[in-house]
């Protein structure tokens, strides 16, 4: 069968691609329905503690000159015994962090606070490897664990730890929050991506008895769970989630909290959401190849293996989703007949597909924010876009994950701007580093301007929407990239960044 423009061949690999899009849809809606059966179940702890069990602390920091400072204050005004704390400062920094460092651990000591700087002599393992450290150093169970750039409420282990007079509780998960959220359209957008995932996934999957995962940050581990279920590994870039699923697997449960909310910061500029999107991407299908045969021989029901699958997976849309930007001329001049097919192919799987996430995100916002929700409304389609803009910039590390390359640990830049507003800026150093990226998507931009006259010139209305807003999201995320070039911390980082075996 020949492959020029118009062979029903193109129809065929464009409905199969779609078929694989309508999956994740799917697996998107069964998200939604399991949120909305649990989202008033209210996690209450079993029992209280007669004494306060002791908790270490881990903070572990790269070159976060910006916010390192503000991280030790905030943990330093916890409200808890200072006797039972110990926090650790796990500095692998190349700049001038350290010295930030070294004078809030000071200030706090002086306070009587048990608080270590630790320098370890290499960066091995990047944050996997001085987590592992920090263990070895402390003897506390409960490990709370918080990225540079959060900000704990004073509170927050008072109302954490008696969650875990549970002996079969591994980890008390809280939601993140968003300093700059309002920042600018990107972090607007970036919020309600996390929004959807951190409030609507975490908690259907939490109370439905499904695997769900360690976020990073932002959560207590009981060192029994992490020591059994093998510790820490630095073998892919998202080693939160490969402890996550080995912990689980080996029997304990985790717990989700949705309204104990710690607030951190969101990437600024294109590029910094690029560059940890990519990181996550490729990271969660590294876990897939290594996690997932052990999911399928585990005893446990066919429907968690499912949803594991799905979970997985799931950055595969990526990859799937640039497979039908790439057919979407070829399908539009093939030959169909159009109402018919429109009806029994286009819309269903439309509505499965776009419906489906836009549903998933109004549902999050509208729980999060019942007053305001439908002002988000008007976000909906640069959502989408940017979605699409993405897509290629992701399915690169979906890519580089299969093909087993290695990569650079590359950290997400943070300024710093905790009153969120658009003028409050901190002085970031960055050198700006070339790259081919913005140049593909330029391309693709180009494709769908062209896809959109196509669809004007035969008259296909229904397609021209999502045309111009696939063409909106390439534009959109290739002139965000090349007003602000793609960034690393200094000359001396890039010399000494290892690479994380795939």
């Amino acid at each position: 069968m020949s492959l020029t423009l118009g062979s029903p061949l193109w129809n065929l690999c464009y409905l199969a691609v779609l078929i694989g899009l309508t999956g994740y849809g799917l697996h998107r809606c069964c998200i939604i329905v399991l949120f909305l059966k649990h989202r008033k179940n209210t996690p209450l702890p079993r029992s209280t503690y007669a004494d306060l069990p002791p908790v270490t602390i881990q903070l572990p920091l790269y070159n976060e000159a910006c916010v390192a400072g503000r991280l030790i204050r905030a943990v330093g005004n916890l409200d808890y015994p200072s006797e039972k704390i110990t926090i650790q400062v796990l500095d692998d920094s190349t700049d001038e962090t350290t010295e930030v460092v070294s004078q809030e651990v000071l200030a706090l000591q002086k306070r009587g606070i048990s608080i270590s700087h630790i320098r370890r002599g290499s960066r091995q393992g990047f944050k996997a490897g001085a987590l592992a450290h920090g263990m070895e150093l402390g003897t506390a169970d409960l490990i709370f664990i918080l990225d540079a750039d959060f900000i704990p409420s004073p509170d927050v282990l008072r109302k954490t730890v008696d969650f875990f007079t549970d002996p079969g509780i591994g980890l008390v998960q809280m939601r993140w929050g968003h300093l700059n959220r309002k920042q600018s359209l990107l972090t607007r957008l970036q919020a309600m991506f996390l929004d959807g995932h951190l409030l609507l996934e975490q908690t259907a999957r939490c109370h439905s008895g499904r695997f769900f995962n360690f976020n990073g940050t932002a959560g207590i581990w009981r060192r029994s769970a992490i020591e059994e279920a093998g510790g820490w590994h630095a073998d892919t870039l998202t080693e939160d989630l490969d402890l996550s699923y080995r912990a689980q697997l080996k029997g304990w449960r985790f717990l989700f909290l949705p309204d104990l909310v710690i607030p951190a910061e969101l990437p600024e500029e294109m590029n910094g959401f690029k560059t940890q999107q990519k990181r996550w991407t490729k990271g969660s299908i590294q876990t897939c190849l290594k996690i997932l045969p052990k999911v399928w021989h585990a005893p446990v029901p066919l429907i968690i293996k499912l949803e594991a699958t799905a979970h997985l997976t799931s950055n595969f849309g990526y990859l799937l989703l640039v497979f039908m930007c790439v057919l979407t001329l070829p399908h539009a001049l093939g030959p169909k007949d159009g109402t018919l097919y429109s009806l029994l192919v286009d819309l269903p799987i439309f509505l499965v597909t776009t419906v489906s996430i836009a549903v998933f995100y109004i549902v999050a916002q509208r729980h999060l924010n019942p007053t305001g929700w439908k002002r988000d409304l008007l976000l909906l389609p640069m959502l989408l876009a940017l979605a699409t803009g993405m897509s290629i910039n992701n399915s690169i590390g979906v890519l580089e994950a299969l093909f087993r390359q290695s990569s650079e640990f590359t950290r997400t830049p943070k300024s710093g701007n905790a009153a969120g507003s658009a003028t409050a800026k901190s002085p970031i150093r960055y050198s700006p580093v070339r790259t081919l990226l913005p140049a593909i998507e330029l391309l693709f931009a180009a494709y769908f301007a062209f896809c959109t006259w196509n669809a004007f010139k035969h008259s296909q209305w229904m397609s021209i929407p999502f045309l111009m807003m696939f063409l909106a999201g390439f534009v959109y995320v290739a002139w965000n990239s090349l007003r602000f070039p793609s960034i690393a911390w200094s000359s001396e980082e890039n010399e000494e960044q290892e690479s994380v075996p795939a």
